[in-house]
Order: C-alpha cells, then structure tokens, then sequence
C-alpha cells in the first residue's frame, strides 16, 4: 500500500459510514488531506507515515457536524436568560445587536465561537448571521469549515440599514464568496416566514437555487409563531414556506419543533433538511420537536446547538446526550430515538443536512481527513462496553484530544493549534462590557 501523511492505529473507530460500522483497534491513513484507507488490526496498512498517532484505546469518530449556529452570537451569552423567545428576541437581543455589531466585533466574536468549537470536536458548522463576510473571515483563519450564511430579513438589519437592499447585498456576499475556500460555502439565511415576506422569501430561494446554495430559515420554532401564522395566512409556517416556493432538497429549516403530521409529509415530499436543536428549545420553552416522527419519513435531520445566547454553549456533545434522552422521556419509550441514531445526527445525517456529505460526515476513503480523537481514560469514561453510547450518553467536549480538519490538526491536547483565540476573548469581554454600559438604566437624577 502507498505511504501516508498520517497513520492512526490502535482506535476504536466510529466510521458512521452507511452500516454505521465500528472498528476495534482500528487504524485509519491520511494522504493529501483526504482519508486513504482504514481497516482491522490484521489488515494490510501503509508501512511507511510520515506521522503516526498512537490512539491505543482512544475513540476516533468524524469531525462533528453542527447544523445549526449563530456565531457571533458569543457576544450575548447569558445576556436574557429565561425568557420566552419573542420576548428575549424583541427586547433584548434585537436591540443589543443594533447597538453593539460592526465587522471587527463580530469577527472576533466568531473567532471566539471557532474556538469553542473546535475544542470540542465540532469540525463543520451552518451559520447564518449578518456581516458575513466577517463570519467568513473568521472560518477562513479558524481552520474549521462552515456554510456561512448572510442573514436576511425586511427591516433594517447590521450592515443592512436599507431593508430594499437585503437580498442584494446577500448576492454580493455569495458573490464574493463562492469558490473562494473549500471550507466556506456561502449561504443566505432568511431569518423565519414572520420577519421575511414571501416575495423575499422566493428571491432567497432563487438566488441560492441558481448558484446551488443552500438556502436557510428558522420556521415553526413556538407554538405563537404557528398560531399567527395559521390566523395571518391560513397556513402553518412550514406550508407558507412551500406556497413561497422555497423547499426542496436544497433548503434547510431550523428548528421545525411545531411541525404537525402535514408539514412532515411537506418536508418528505419536498426533500427538505431539518436541524434539531433541543438544548436551545428546551431553554426558551418552545417544545421537543417531533425527531422520532421525521426518522421515520427519512426526513434529513441534523443536530444542532443554535447560537451561546440561548443554550448557552457550542459543545454538541451535551446536544447528543440530550437528544437521545429528552424524546424517551416524552414518548415514555426508552427506544424512540437510539444512541447511533444520534450519533448519525451529529456526523453523516448533518453533513447531508447541510449538503456536504459527500465530502464530510464520515470516515471513508476520499472524504475529507476531518477526524476527532476521544480521550477514554477518565473515570467517567470506564469501562467502555460500547463506544457509540459512551459518545452519546457520557462524553464531554472536554474529553477531546485531538482534532484533525482536513489532514491539518487544529487541536491537540486542549490547545487551539489553527489560531490564538487571545485577541479574540479580549475584544468580546471589551465588547461585551460597553454593551452593559450601554444597556445599563439612566442613573437617577437629583431629587
């Protein structure tokens, strides 16, 4: 066999390949960025590596998909806790992002996302923000790969102060973006069907569908956001985002927890992606989105955190552990959704959602060198009967070791290696203290 760049032996590896097979001491070889081979204790391996990894015992799984993330949204974590969504949004989180975004400050706020990110054995995420561009940026020196989103929405937004130009200037940002990086693929993000009209809806849709770009929006997130839009237009969100002409197998709905039996049959027909992001919906109370019910219409599902100001952190490892608990507990059947399932949410089902899968997702031959390297020596990890389930049920984003993107580690033992998140943590903690000025009440005058 070839000689590789990079030999890892002796893992437990997590392939999430279609069978979802799982290899004892397995070892996978890198060449040119991209997994070469893989295969068994006994199996023939390159015999000579430019780098070898010792990963006796250790747990090797793909690179984490996050399908869902705000990251600039640092900037407001534990900003309005316990708060109904419309009411967090319009009174707190709408206004501080009017008062406090400019590129330089959202970049670093990303860069300090990435880091999060990238430490806990997330490789790929799916923005959608406003100044994108500096988003972009951010992933671009991060090391990580995203579909970046330009967010959208008919009023005027951070960078976008004339609501006339908010598709325009989201062509712009593809424009500028498309086939810059292999690890940014631009997107256009329409905030959700009550703050973009169906025509800039259908704008959206088509300025991604002519570019193949995905297109996203949050829809059918709060049991409020369905009510008023069955009484507006006489359709729930999910069917007024078919009547604008928006779904098929290129767009991707987040959230989607107050779809019924019809918007299910919608998103199947249709070919439509969904991201399921419990720790956020459990915050603001928005319900359990029916995950079990879309499995089973093989609706493509993938799992996400949604941005630090409403879960409040990135780590999808505690997003798996919850996902495969919080729909047995509401169903009362301890088998509604099982640990590979989940597993396949966070890796291969993510990558579909997101429409990379055929570059990331799993470790298979051609596909991207994307690869995260579990520690399993902690006492929270042993014994370990089964590798799947303590990923799922007892790994922490703490217990990565090592993470790979694209051949290239990015971390290794607790260090961000791709970057210095220190200029990045200081310009977030000095944003985020004028914002308290900012936000501070008047003091009283004299009585």
């Amino acid at each position: 066999m070839t000689a590789c760049d990079l030999l890892i032996e002796g893992a437990w590896v997590l392939t999430c390949n279609p069978a979802m097979e799982v290899i004892p001491a397995g070892w996978v070889a890198v060449k040119a960025g991209r997994v070469l081979a893989l295969g068994r204790p006994g199996e023939e391996r390159p015999r000579e590596a430019a780098e070898r990894i010792d990963a006796a015992g250790a747990i090797l799984l793909p690179g984490l998909v996050n399908a869902h993330t705000h990251l600039p949204m640092t900037l407001f974590r534990g900003l309005a806790d316990d708060l109904p969504l419309e009411r967090w949004l319009n009174d707190f989180i709408f206004p501080a992002e009017r008062l406090i975004l400019d590129p330089e400050t959202v970049h670093a706020a990303a860069l300090l996302a990435l880091a999060e990110l990238a430490l806990s054995g997330t490789t790929t995420c799916c923005d959608g923000y406003f100044h994108a561009d500096a988003v972009a940026e951010a992933v671009l020196a991060s090391g990580l790969r995203a579909v970046v989103g330009q967010g959208v929405i008919d009023g005027p937004a951070p960078g976008v102060p004339d609501p006339s130009q908010n598709l325009a200037a989201a062509e712009a940002f593809c424009d500028r973006w498309e086939g810059r990086s292999p690890r940014v693929r631009p997107s256009v993000f329409c905030h959700a069907p009550y703050t973009c009209s169906e025509k800039t809806l259908a704008g959206a849709k088509r300025l991604c569908a002519a570019r193949g770009l995905l297109f996203q929006t949050h829809a059918a997130e709060t049991r409020r956001e369905r009510e008023e839009c069955l009484a507006r237009h006489g359709l729930t969100p999910i069917g007024l985002l078919e009547r604008a002409g928006v779904l098929d197998e290129g767009s991707l709905l987040h959230h989607a927890v107050w779809a019924d039996g019809g918007d299910l049959e919608i998103l199947a027909r249709r070919g439509s992606a969904v991201s399921h992001n419990p720790e956020s919906n459990l915050k603001l109370a928005a319900g359990i989105a029916p995950l079990p019910e879309m499995l089973s219409r093989r609706i493509p599902v993938g799992l996400g955190t949604d941005g630090s100001a409403s879960n409040n952190d990135l780590d999808l490892f505690g997003a798996m552990d919850l996902a495969a608990k919080v729909h047995k507990a509401a169903r009362l059947d301890p088998t509604a959704v099982s640990a590979a399932e989940i597993l396949r949410l966070a890796t291969r089902q993510g990558a579909r959602a997101i429409g990379m899968e055929a570059e990331i997702g799993a470790i298979e031959p051609g596909k991207q060198a994307d690869l995260v390297l579990l520690e399993t020596r902690a006492p929270h990890l042993t014994p370990l009967h089964d590798p799947v389930s303590a990923v799922v049920y007892a790994a922490r984003g703490a217990d990565v070791r090592t993470v790979i993107v694209g051949g290239r580690r990015v971390v290794e033992n607790g260090r961000v290696l791709s970057f210095d998140p220190a200029p990045a943590v200081a310009r977030v903690e000095e944003a985020a203290a004028r914002l308290r000025r900012l936000l501070a009440p008047p003091a009283p005058g004299p009585a």
